[in-house]
Parts: structure tokens; sequence; C-alpha cells
């Protein structure tokens, strides 16, 4: 060993990303997995990851993991938690920090790449069997998503730019698993003052057709900043 180097004298586990994708389309929430190409559980579904290299940050490893398997970029993302189970990975003693992201699928053409075959969107309604401990981390994103989108204006990551109140109130239906009051829903919105009404409308409806509001995140940052909170 050379003079000033260090070693360590005790083994150290490697560190992956595991990223929890969740898309919003045709009313329902949705999860973006991988068919593994190579062993363990080659063919299996999984989450889109795989290992930090030695000059990137967690989430840098996160967002490469996941242009690399499933072409998919400039996505909101952020840390879920770290799941550490020792016998998680057949392999060797690996931690996965868990990421989840929140995508608007049509605005991302999937393609698989390196050590992914396919990519695919599955409803969480009905997903396959996944690999390694993937479903507990999928559990433990969907009560971080049913939580936050309560207290924070994440759910507008899954709408459209220009959304009626209708399918706003229906996304966040979706995510919490009930039914929300149609008049308190639009009234809080209406006291929030975070939407925008647009001068469009929904086209190509059978009935009259319903304005088109967008979300304004300045009016939610000047709402923060004098201390007003977002519930839902």
């Amino acid at each position: 060993m050379k003079s000033g180097e260090f070693r360590y004298d005790y083994p150290r586990p490697a560190i992956t990303v595991d990223t929890v994708v969740f898309g919003y389309q045709d009313g329902e929430l949705s999860l973006l997995l991988i068919e593994r190409g190579l062993a363990p559980f080659k063919g299996c579904w999984a989450l889109p990851g795989g290992f930090v290299r030695l000059n990137e940050t967690l989430d840098d490893a996160a967002k490469r993991e996941l242009a690399e398997e499933a072409g998919v970029r400039d996505v909101y993302l952020e840390q879920l938690y770290t799941f550490s189970r020792v016998d998680r990975d057949p392999r060797e003693r690996v931690l996965s920090v868990a990421h989840f992201a929140l995508v608007k699928p049509a605005q991302h053409a999937l393609m698989a790449s390196t050590d992914a075959v396919n990519a695919k969107w599955f409803s969480v309604l009905d997903l396959p069997k996944v690999a390694f401990d993937h479903q507990e981390i999928i559990e433990t994103a969907l009560r971080r998503l049913r939580m936050k989108v309560r207290y924070e204006p994440i759910g507008f990551e899954l709408l459209p730019t220009h959304f009626t109140l209708t399918q706003l109130q229906t996304m966040y239906e979706t995510i919490l698993g009930r039914e929300l009051d149609r008049r308190n829903f639009r009234k809080k919105f209406q006291e929030l003052e975070i939407i925008l009404k647009t001068k469009a409308k929904l086209e190509n409806v059978p009935h009259r057709s319903p304005a088109l509001f967008k979300f304004d995140p300045v009016a939610y940052r000047r709402m923060v900043k004098s201390g007003i909170q977002f519930e839902i």
C-alpha cells in the first residue's frame, strides 16, 4: 500500500438504485417495469435500476438507469427509502436506495436497452410478480405517494399541462383510492388559487365542453411563503 493511502479492514456492501416510476393514463395509475435480460431473475419484471458507479451521486445513478433501461429522461424524482435486508440480492450484500418518479407516459417513448430487454407500463392494480424485494419497494412508494399528494401538489406531474376539474379530481381519487366530494374539492382549489382557468376548452366531447385549467407554480410558491398549507 502506497504512503498516504487508506484501506478498509472490513467488507463493504454494494449500492444500487431502484426507481418506482408512476404514470397516470386513461384514468388509471400505472407503474413502469423492465424485463430483466440478465441473471439473477432473468426474464422477470423488475423496477428500473442498477449499481451506483464510483463517480456519480445516487440521483445521477437513478437518472442514468432510467434512461438506459427504459429511455425515460427529465422526470420528477426524489429519494424514497433505503432497503437493506441482508438476503435481498442473491449475488452479494447489496443496499438499494430507492427513488420514486412521476411522469406523463405520453411524453416518454419507452426504449429498453443495456440489461433490460423490455419496458412496459402496468396498472398498479394488476402488477406481475417482480424480482428481488421490489414488491416491498413498490408498496412503500405507493404509501408515500398517497400521503404526499395530499400535502404537496406533486399530482400535477402526472396530468397534462391543461386539464379539466373533473380530470383533476379523478386523478386524486385514483391515487387515494376513495371518492372525494365534488363541491368541496373544487372549493378547496378555488380557495388555494393555484390553478388558472385558461381560455381553452376540452374538445371532442359529446356534452358541453368544460374549461381547461393549468397549475400555477408561482402562485403555489407564494402560497407556501405566506404560510398557507396545501391539503386535499
